[in-house]
């Protein structure tokens, strides 16, 4: 089966808006064992939305399309397409009663009369329910083939993708299931440049049968894509867990998690599944690292807290450095970041904790100290460490990569005493 993708909206090709959409649905669809041939994208004109739909139905017979179902003047997308298979707007007394319904419910006020367009749909077309927007999503089959339209917001075009257009293919057409099919699974790694990885795993590529590898750098790590094409889809499976079960002896310490997952989670996983606590202390990251661990859901289970000090003053007054050693060694120093993970431990009464002290730049660096200079420290119950980089990159890469590299030096060091603890 065939299928092309329509993405909705001035601002995607101006550049504004990244447009997640297409990948999302063209990684769905491939690991369905349809073949998305072709993806567009188009400015709100009803003009451009109407022949772009028009020829995609033409030349596949299915078309997927986000945008452009809002309740605003430029959310053309449900008109022009209901054009084609002839199907014009009538009110569905039923879903503008459950708009209504849900506006009071959230204690949002009457209802704004502009929603009362998104109930408006294509004679004729069966809508797809949008519990988590106003917009829903509308399935129209006829003549011209299936137009599938999907809101443009990314939380809402992903809900009803899974929850509403995989199961109607399934059952309309049979995808899924033994259909040969394109898969992919993504281990990631941290610590590692992607050319270092590549050099890592290159002898060991042509073993994995018809596994293909891509490296991406994601500045804050590289993840390694694992993908099997046209294959059937009871075996995808098997040929992608073979091929991670031979790379991850290769990847050693590198790897920390599969698909999306975020190294903050892993940590506090292995915090919580150990009973300890962890406190941060911030210089040069500014919270970004306590950002990072706080927005990981259930974080209050294994992170007491932390401090931002970003100046001198208040690493002696929030975390009991000594003046003398910030005076002697400067506030990006070993024994600075030294003195503050021992400060924030004993504040918060934590077992673990991590401190990051640098320059995140554009000014302040030295020929002994350049901009990119950071000195991280880590305590777990049984050891401390402490270790100093210098990161390419602009201001705010040097603060993502510093908050990784926290976070990944607490993570090697539970490693260690995980191993440990297996082998006493």
């Amino acid at each position: 089966m065939d299928l092309e993708i329509v993405t909705i909206g001035t601002e995607l090709l101006l550049g504004f808006t990244l447009d997640t959409n297409a990948a999302k649905i063209a990684q769905t669809m491939a690991g369905m064992g349809v073949r998305v041939v072709r993806h567009s994208t188009v400015a709100d004109r009803a003009e451009d939305i109407h022949d772009v739909v028009q020829q995609g139905l033409q030349r596949a017979g299915l078309v997927i399309v986000t945008g452009g179902l809002g309740p605003t003047r430029d959310d053309v997308t449900k008109s022009a397409v209901a054009r084609i298979f002839d199907a014009p707007l009538v009110l569905d007394e039923d879903y503008l009663r459950n708009l209504e319904e849900r506006f009071a419910a959230f204690r949002r006020g009457p209802m704004p009369v502009s929603n009362r367009s998104q109930a408006e749909v294509p004679r004729g077309a069966r809508i797809l329910p949008n519990p988590r927007g106003s917009a829903p999503g509308l399935w129209l089959e006829g003549k011209p083939g299936i137009a599938i339209l999907l809101p443009g917001v990314p939380h809402e075009m992903e809900g009803l993708l899974r929850e509403e257009v995989v199961p109607r293919l399934e059952q309309r057409f049979g995808v899924g299931g033994s259909r040969r099919v394109t898969r992919s699974r993504t281990l990631r790694t941290t610590g590692i440049s992607e050319s270092a990885l590549a050099d890592l795993l290159g002898d060991h590529e042509a073993s994995l049968s018809s596994v293909s590898l891509a490296y991406l750098p994601q500045g804050i790590g590289a993840d390694l894509r694992l993908t099997v094409w046209d294959v059937p889809s009871d075996e995808a499976e098997r040929l992608l867990q073979d091929a991670r079960d031979r790379l991850l002896p290769l990847l050693g310490p590198y790897f920390y998690g599969e698909e999306g997952v975020d190294l903050a989670a892993v940590v506090l996983t292995a915090l919580q599944a150990s009973g300890l606590k962890l406190s941060i202390a911030e210089s040069c990251t500014g919270g970004l690292l306590g950002a990072r661990v706080t927005a990981i859901a259930g974080a209050s289970a294994a992170f007491a807290g932390g401090v931002v000090c970003y100046s001198d003053a208040s690493k002696i007054r929030e975390l009991g450095v000594a003046p003398a050693v910030i005076a002697r060694h400067g506030a990006v120093s070993e024994e600075v970041v030294v003195a503050m993970v021992r400060g924030v431990a004993q504040r918060f009464e934590t077992e673990t904790a991590i401190a990051i002290t640098g320059i995140a730049g554009p000014g302040g660096g030295s020929s002994g100290k350049p901009v990119g200079t950071v000195w991280l420290a880590a305590r777990a119950p049984g050891s401390e460490r402490a270790v100093r980089v210098v990161f390419p990159g602009g201001r705010s890469w040097i603060r993502e990569r510093s908050a990784q590299a926290g976070l990944d030096l607490l993570r090697r060091m539970l490693l260690v005493e995980a191993d440990a603890g297996r082998q006493t």
